[in-house]
């Protein structure tokens, strides 16, 4: 069993410092792969969409705020991009390389995301039968990531690390947890 405890970074936040932290764990078992997110502090300075009745496969999750991660096989140009809404939404992407031949991967056709609400907190957690797309022996590099849409207009970009100008989740530099 590989597992980190993580803690994201801003981009670039906007006006003045936020009181929100988002950390987490993320653990890969022989069969699995878990991560939990936690966000702590005043959620009236966020957008978090409310709980859908149906949760389904969604495109365009991150233009609103989302909790993502990205796994790669190491050494190896593929890779995948999960998005989960704590609406419950989600949807994962294949990659045949840095942002080139996306598609649904549709060897997921659910994920199990459980969300959990408090008044100071949000807690978005998925366990995934990684098997479904990888082989239990292949190691795999993971990025952990969100995008946090403000209350008061704009969205923020949050991952373990920001290795280029800009903020991209994709750039392989990024995906710095082994597993």
């Amino acid at each position: 069993m590989k597992g980190q405890d993580f803690s994201l970074q801003p981009f670039s936040p906007l006006g003045p410092p936020l009181t929100i932290k988002i950390t987490g764990q993320i653990i890969r078992r022989p069969r699995q792969l878990a991560i939990r997110y936690v966000l702590r502090g005043d959620l009236a300075e966020l957008v978090i969409p409310a709980p859908a009745a149906l949760p389904a496969r969604r495109h365009g999750l991150w233009e609103e705020t989302c909790c993502e991660f990205f796994l790669g096989v190491k050494e190896a140009p593929q890779y995948w991009e999960f998005n989960l809404s704590p609406a419950g939404h989600w949807n994962v992407y294949r990659f045949a390389g840095y942002r080139q031949g996306m598609a649904e991967e549709t060897a997921l056709t659910s994920l199990p995301l459980s969300v959990r609400r408090g008044s100071d907190s949000l807690e978005v957690s998925l366990e995934l039968d990684v098997e479904r797309i990888v082989a239990a022996d292949q190691p795999l590099m993971a990025g952990i990531t969100a995008v946090i849409k403000l209350a008061g207009g704009g969205l923020t970009h949050w991952a373990l690390t920001h290795p280029g100008p800009a903020a991209d989740f994709h750039r392989r530099d990024s995906f710095v947890v082994e597993l």
